[in-house]
């Protein structure tokens, strides 16, 4: 089986997370705690076994006491079958092999079971991500990795169904966040754990005129009228079922009872009457 590429460094991202000790600074985490927590009201199902995988344990544990939280990682230790609610919050934009982080969550999951996971999204940082380009391309004539990739709503909402999860839903939600400087928005990434752990990036330290372009870029193409930045990060709900015989399934092809005339109550003409 052929193994995928090493993207993510985990041990530097690790070291990175360790930086962590401002609770304010995880306010996206906080904004996502909230909204599963809505979820799962809205869901009008109750959950006995609960799996959190998660980089920050603490805001998880005081909204889910009975929950299992673990860290996440490339792989996990889990017993088959032991949870009917798996929820992996804010990690998969770092994981080296996401189709496999979802198939063990599907593992895990009882049948019927519920897996809800929250990632970054492609227009994460897209004005960062810009201003970055520009200036490194100005700057060196080229590009070097600084940001890690994030996935299209589409694309991940087919991992869900590589994994084998059925009823897959993936929506998104955008927070767009202002700052006084691109400076301020790298200083909160650092607070967030949120900075460069690619396998593949440059081990020396960035010249700082980089970022003194950057920056500048930043200011001229996103500045609003009071002369703040904006940062876009978009968050994206995935949402799937361990398959079971009492979920609804999609008809087949010419299985249907009723004409779509009928149902609109409209005639049924052809174009050549």
């Amino acid at each position: 089986m052929e193994q995928p590429p090493i993207l993510v460094d985990r041990r530097a991202l690790r070291m990175h997370r360790k930086r962590v000790t401002d609770p304010d600074a995880l306010f996206l985490h906080a904004d996502v705690v909230d909204e599963v927590q809505e979820r799962l009201i809205e869901i009008k199902r109750s959950f006995s076994d609960v799996l959190i995988i998660t980089p920050f344990a603490a805001m998880w544990q005081n909204s889910f006491p009975d929950a299992h939280v673990i860290e996440d990682g490339e792989t996990y230790a889990l017993d088959a079958d032991s949870y009917d609610l798996v929820i992996h919050a804010l990690a998969l934009h770092w994981a080296n092999d996401p189709v496999g982080q979802l198939i063990q969550c599907r593992q895990a999951l009882r049948s019927d079971g519920l897996f809800l996971g929250v990632t970054f999204g492609g227009q994460t940082l897209l004005e960062l991500r810009t201003a970055l380009t520009e200036a490194e391309t100005a700057i060196r004539d080229g590009l070097s990795p600084r940001i890690v990739p994030m996935g299209e709503i589409r694309d991940l909402g087919g991992l869900l169904q590589r994994a084998g999860f059925a009823l897959p839903v993936a929506d998104s939600a955008i927070r767009t966040v202002s700052y006084a400087s691109a400076l301020h928005l790298l200083r909160d990434l650092r607070s967030m754990g949120e900075t460069n752990a690619l396998a593949d990036r440059h081990r020396q330290f960035a010249p700082r005129s980089l970022f003194s372009e950057m920056a500048y870029r930043y200011q001229t193409g996103f500045a609003g009228d009071d002369n703040r930045i904006p940062a876009t990060f978009e968050m994206v709900y995935l949402t799937g079922w361990v398959p079971h015989e009492t979920q609804q399934k999609p008809l087949r092809p010419g299985s249907a009872k009723t004409r779509l005339s009928e149902a609109l109550g409209t005639d049924e003409t052809s174009e050549f009457d």
